[in-house]
Protein backbone atom coordinates (compact mmCIF):
# COMPACT_ATOMS: atom_id res chain seq x y z
CA UNK A 1 0.00 0.00 0.00
CA UNK A 2 1.60 3.57 -0.75
CA UNK A 3 -0.38 6.79 -1.07
CA UNK A 4 1.17 9.23 -3.57
CA UNK A 5 1.63 12.84 -2.01
CA UNK A 6 3.35 14.32 -4.95
CA UNK A 7 6.91 13.92 -5.31
CA UNK A 8 6.69 11.59 -2.00
CA UNK A 9 4.78 8.85 -0.65
CA UNK A 10 2.87 7.70 2.19
CA UNK A 11 4.22 3.55 2.96
CA UNK A 12 4.00 1.14 5.64
CA UNK A 13 7.69 1.14 7.53
CA UNK A 14 9.88 -1.98 6.41
CA UNK A 15 13.07 -3.28 7.87
CA UNK A 16 15.69 -1.26 6.39
CA UNK A 17 14.16 1.78 7.08
CA UNK A 18 15.91 1.86 10.87
CA UNK A 19 19.00 3.94 9.44
CA UNK A 20 16.73 6.91 7.72
CA UNK A 21 14.93 6.65 11.27
CA UNK A 22 17.71 7.04 13.64
CA UNK A 23 19.19 9.66 11.02
CA UNK A 24 16.11 12.02 11.21
CA UNK A 25 14.64 10.92 14.44
CA UNK A 26 17.76 11.65 16.35
CA UNK A 27 17.34 15.26 16.70
CA UNK A 28 16.45 17.38 19.98
CA UNK A 29 14.00 19.86 17.60
CA UNK A 30 12.16 16.85 16.42
CA UNK A 31 11.90 15.48 20.23
CA UNK A 32 11.38 18.85 21.38
CA UNK A 33 7.27 18.68 19.75
CA UNK A 34 6.51 15.21 20.11
CA UNK A 35 5.26 13.64 23.43
CA UNK A 36 7.82 11.87 25.86
CA UNK A 37 7.06 8.31 24.29
CA UNK A 38 9.21 9.62 21.39
CA UNK A 39 12.75 8.92 23.02
CA UNK A 40 15.81 11.27 22.88
CA UNK A 41 18.46 10.22 22.32
CA UNK A 42 16.60 8.72 19.37
CA UNK A 43 18.72 4.67 19.05
CA UNK A 44 18.85 1.65 16.82
CA UNK A 45 17.24 -0.53 19.21
CA UNK A 46 14.50 2.83 19.24
CA UNK A 47 14.29 2.20 15.51
CA UNK A 48 13.83 -1.39 15.08
CA UNK A 49 11.27 -1.28 17.84
CA UNK A 50 9.58 1.21 16.11
CA UNK A 51 9.39 -0.88 12.64
CA UNK A 52 8.48 -3.79 14.37
CA UNK A 53 5.28 -1.98 16.56
CA UNK A 54 3.95 -0.16 13.32
CA UNK A 55 2.91 -3.05 10.84
CA UNK A 56 0.99 -4.57 13.99
CA UNK A 57 -2.61 -3.00 13.33
CA UNK A 58 -4.82 -4.08 10.32
CA UNK A 59 -5.56 -1.15 7.90
CA UNK A 60 -2.30 0.36 9.57
CA UNK A 61 -2.51 3.06 11.66
CA UNK A 62 1.49 4.68 11.30
CA UNK A 63 3.30 4.87 8.01
CA UNK A 64 6.34 6.02 7.28
CA UNK A 65 6.45 9.49 5.30
CA UNK A 66 8.81 8.53 2.35
CA UNK A 67 11.10 10.01 -0.32
CA UNK A 68 12.39 7.67 -3.77
CA UNK A 69 14.66 7.27 -1.33
CA UNK A 70 14.51 6.70 2.54
CA UNK A 71 11.97 7.29 5.48
CA UNK A 72 11.76 11.25 6.02
CA UNK A 73 9.33 11.19 8.89
CA UNK A 74 6.28 9.67 10.15
CA UNK A 75 2.62 9.73 10.22
CA UNK A 76 0.11 7.98 12.62
CA UNK A 77 -3.65 7.64 14.35
CA UNK A 78 -3.84 6.65 18.06
CA UNK A 79 -7.42 5.61 18.16
CA UNK A 80 -9.39 6.14 20.62
CA UNK A 81 -11.78 4.28 23.10
CA UNK A 82 -14.61 4.25 25.37
CA UNK A 83 -17.61 6.73 24.42
CA UNK A 84 -14.24 8.48 21.87
CA UNK A 85 -14.27 5.58 19.81
CA UNK A 86 -14.67 7.08 16.84
CA UNK A 87 -12.19 9.70 17.35
CA UNK A 88 -8.53 9.49 16.66
CA UNK A 89 -5.35 11.41 17.79
CA UNK A 90 -3.36 12.29 14.66
CA UNK A 91 0.64 12.90 14.98
CA UNK A 92 3.42 13.59 12.60
CA UNK A 93 6.96 14.27 12.06
CA UNK A 94 9.14 15.14 9.30
CA UNK A 95 12.71 15.34 9.70
CA UNK A 96 14.00 18.40 9.41
CA UNK A 97 16.15 19.33 6.44
CA UNK A 98 12.15 18.63 4.70
CA UNK A 99 10.70 21.57 6.65
CA UNK A 100 8.93 24.28 4.99
CA UNK A 101 8.24 22.49 1.53
CA UNK A 102 5.05 21.54 2.04
CA UNK A 103 5.39 17.55 2.46
CA UNK A 104 3.96 17.77 6.32
CA UNK A 105 0.34 19.47 4.61
CA UNK A 106 0.44 17.30 1.71
CA UNK A 107 0.74 14.44 4.53
CA UNK A 108 -2.02 14.87 6.55
CA UNK A 109 -3.83 15.88 3.94
CA UNK A 110 -3.68 12.09 2.49
CA UNK A 111 -3.35 10.47 5.67
CA UNK A 112 -6.98 11.77 7.05
CA UNK A 113 -8.42 11.20 3.99
CA UNK A 114 -7.15 7.25 4.45
CA UNK A 115 -8.13 7.35 8.63
CA UNK A 116 -11.64 8.01 7.32
CA UNK A 117 -11.91 5.80 4.37
CA UNK A 118 -10.38 2.83 6.06
CA UNK A 119 -11.79 3.61 10.03
CA UNK A 120 -15.25 4.46 11.48
CA UNK A 121 -13.76 7.20 12.32
CA UNK A 122 -15.61 10.55 12.63
CA UNK A 123 -13.23 12.69 14.47
CA UNK A 124 -9.37 13.34 13.99
CA UNK A 125 -7.65 15.18 16.51
CA UNK A 126 -3.92 16.84 16.97
CA UNK A 127 -2.30 18.60 19.67
CA UNK A 128 0.32 20.61 18.79
CA UNK A 129 2.80 22.78 21.69
CA UNK A 130 2.53 26.41 21.86
CA UNK A 131 5.75 27.05 20.49
CA UNK A 132 5.09 25.13 17.01
CA UNK A 133 3.27 27.79 14.95
CA UNK A 134 4.68 25.82 11.59
CA UNK A 135 2.69 22.65 12.74
CA UNK A 136 -0.46 24.42 13.43
CA UNK A 137 0.01 26.28 10.13
CA UNK A 138 0.41 22.75 8.40
CA UNK A 139 -3.33 21.13 10.37
CA UNK A 140 -4.86 24.63 9.18
CA UNK A 141 -3.80 24.01 5.61
CA UNK A 142 -4.80 20.74 5.58
CA UNK A 143 -8.57 21.60 7.12
CA UNK A 144 -8.10 21.14 10.73
CA UNK A 145 -9.88 23.78 13.07
CA UNK A 146 -8.80 25.43 15.58
CA UNK A 147 -10.96 24.10 18.58
CA UNK A 148 -8.89 25.04 21.94
CA UNK A 149 -6.22 26.60 23.67
CA UNK A 150 -5.27 24.10 26.54
CA UNK A 151 -3.78 26.26 29.61
CA UNK A 152 -0.70 25.13 30.90
CA UNK A 153 -1.97 21.09 30.23
CA UNK A 154 1.67 19.92 29.02
CA UNK A 155 5.04 20.27 31.03
CA UNK A 156 7.62 19.69 28.00
CA UNK A 157 11.77 20.42 28.27
CA UNK A 158 11.44 21.80 31.45
CA UNK A 159 8.75 24.32 30.58
CA UNK A 160 4.28 23.95 31.33
CA UNK A 161 3.19 24.97 28.28
CA UNK A 162 -0.42 25.69 26.61
CA UNK A 163 -1.41 23.11 24.01
CA UNK A 164 -3.55 23.69 20.99
CA UNK A 165 -5.98 21.40 20.22
CA UNK A 166 -6.95 21.26 16.75
CA UNK A 167 -9.45 18.49 14.87
CA UNK A 168 -11.22 17.85 11.51
CA UNK A 169 -14.59 16.45 11.55
CA UNK A 170 -16.56 14.13 8.73
CA UNK A 171 -19.65 15.10 7.87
Amino acid sequence: MEIPIGPWKLRPWQPGDEAALVKYGNNRAIWRNLGDRFPHPYTAKDAEDWVKLSNASDPLTLLAIASADEAIGSIGLRPQDDVHFRSAELGYWLGEPFWGQGIGTRAVRAFSEYAFDSFDFVRLFAIVFEWNPASARVLEKAGFTLEARMRKSATKDGRIVDELLYALVRD
